[in-house]
């Protein structure tokens, strides 16, 4: 059945449906999509990405790339697609405005596609996943046979994916349960897999690879599914656009850190990708206008550093354009497929610039991601968030009053760490709307905690407890 439009870029939100919206007060000139990307832009999240890993953790040279600087940019990539197919494709229809709200919708969920990582990065959701493996029949043994195959399975294989959305539906305002707030539009958009963790797949089919939100948000999710005419394992069109953006973003933007932080150099970069790309044309085009601009620059008087970074600045300008140009291509071609939801792979993979795309990760996991330092800060990031997690989770189970979840702890070290979780998640957790199961109750407020902290926060509080435990 293929999907309509005007469903897709729906921009009712779910309070209206309880709560009249108020009219009247100010004249607003945005559509409700564009308020969208103004209302995550503002938030906290996205504040706090400014310390969290993009690859580099901790890094103290500021022209490398952070969370923030990522999200931002991928932002960007995705406004530049929605751009060109608004005013050059014409797919939408004119009533839907789509030159406005095709743009605004693809920055909206570029700039908050990341904001449930936890610290560390990728390291971070592993160090999570691994807690919760290792302490479900041990010591601290979580598993008291309360909760379903799915509810586990969210734990155990802990999505940073599925964090975003349960921040910005229920966690990121304190005075209701809606969280931002954010149109069915945006919501369905931005659920880059939407299956629970109990229809995760190995099949190949892109939108099951991992889950995209949590039990406690399904109800949620349907709802989004329903104003959208979406429904589970079938993505929202534009939310494989914001995808190739973050892959292409990743793949280029990571390369050129790891010349900024002098690891490699341009010309190792050069002789890489000649050397893996077997004479494919869009390596060819990029590796040949990069280098027509070395050989120019050469000629100046610059310094082997400065060579090397406008080198790689003139690089990345033409690897993201000749990818972007390709990815665009290829959602043309393929959107029939798409609209009729038989579309299952990711558009980079089926596009001119795949082999550009994977030869670029390759560099990047030889030449970045294995750095003895990354390594070294990544195994420090490990280890404070499983020892976070240790403190926090004797603070979260240790009442005085089982059945009261805000009832005294049992020690003053307890006390003293269930009071340093942030109020809102506290608020969440003892709630009486909150339905679910005191044990995954439990849980997840662990992982609302850790999920939410940045990389030097989680250092210090860590640091902090750690001290008081001993003292105690």
């Amino acid at each position: 059945m293929m999907v309509d439009w005007k469903n897709l870029l729906n921009g009712a939100r779910r309070k209206d449906k309880v709560k009249k919206k108020v009219t009247g007060k100010a004249q607003e000139t945005r559509t409700e999509i564009e308020r969208d990307y103004d209302r995550i832009l503002f938030s906290t999240p996205v504040r706090r990405l400014a310390d969290k890993t993009q690859v580099f953790p901790l890094e103290r040279n500021d022209s490398v790339r952070n969370r923030l600087t990522h999200s931002h940019e991928v932002s960007n990539l995705a406004r530049s697609l929605g751009v060109a197919l608004a005013f050059d494709s014409k797919i939408v229809p004119e009533e839907l405005i789509p030159q406005r709200n095709l743009p605004a919708l693809l920055a909206a969920t570029g700039l908050a596609h990341d904001l449930g990582n936890p610290p560390f990065g990728h390291q971070g959701e592993y160090a999570i996943q691994s807690w919760f493996k290792d302490n479900q029949s041990e010591r601290k043994k979580w598993d008291d046979g309360s909760l379903n195959t799915a509810m586990k399975q969210d734990f155990l294989k802990f999505e940073g994916n599925a964090q975003t959305i349960r921040l910005v539906t229920r966690l990121q305002l304190i005075n209701d349960d809606y969280g931002l707030n954010l149109t069915y539009a945006t919501l369905a958009a931005l659920m880059k897999y939407p299956t629970g963790s109990d229809g995760v797949s190995g099949n190949g089919d892109v939108a099951r690879k991992k889950h995209g939100f949590f039990q406690s948000e399904k109800e949620i999710v349907e709802e989004v599914w329903k104003e959208t005419g979406l429904q589970e394992g079938i993505r929202h069109p534009l939310t494989f656009l914001m995808e190739a953006c973050d892959d292409i973003a990743y793949a280029v933007l990571d390369a050129e850190d790891a010349v900024k932080k002098q690891l490699v150099s341009f010309s190792d970069l050069i002789s890489f990708l000649e050397h893996h790309g077997d004479k494919n044309n869009a390596i060819k085009t990029v590796c040949n206008n990069a280098c027509d601009k070395h050989k120019t620059y050469r000629s100046q008087k610059l310094s082997p550093a400065e060579l090397n970074e406008i080198s790689m600045q003139m690089f990345r300008v033409s690897a993201i354009g000749q990818m972007i140009r390709d990815v665009s291509a290829t959602f043309l071609k393929e959107k029939d497929i798409i609209m009729d939801e038989k579309f299952k792979t990711d558009l980079l993979s089926v596009s001119k610039s795949n082999k550009l795309c994977q030869v670029l990760k390759k560099f990047d996991k030889e030449h970045a991601y294995v750095n003895r330092g990354v390594l070294e800060v990544e195994l420090v990031g490990y280890n404070t968030i499983r020892g976070l997690m240790d403190f926090l989770w004797d603070a979260i189970t240790q009442r005085k009053n089982p059945d009261e979840l805000n009832s005294r702890r049992n020690t003053p070290f307890a006390s003293y760490a269930y009071n340093r979780i942030s109020e809102n998640y506290r608020r969440v957790f003892e709630s009486d709307s909150n339905n679910m199961p005191v044990r995954y109750k439990e849980m997840q407020l662990l992982t609302d905690m850790v999920s939410g902290m940045t990389d030097s926060y989680a250092i210090s509080i860590y640091s902090e407890l750690k001290q008081y435990n001993h003292e105690h």
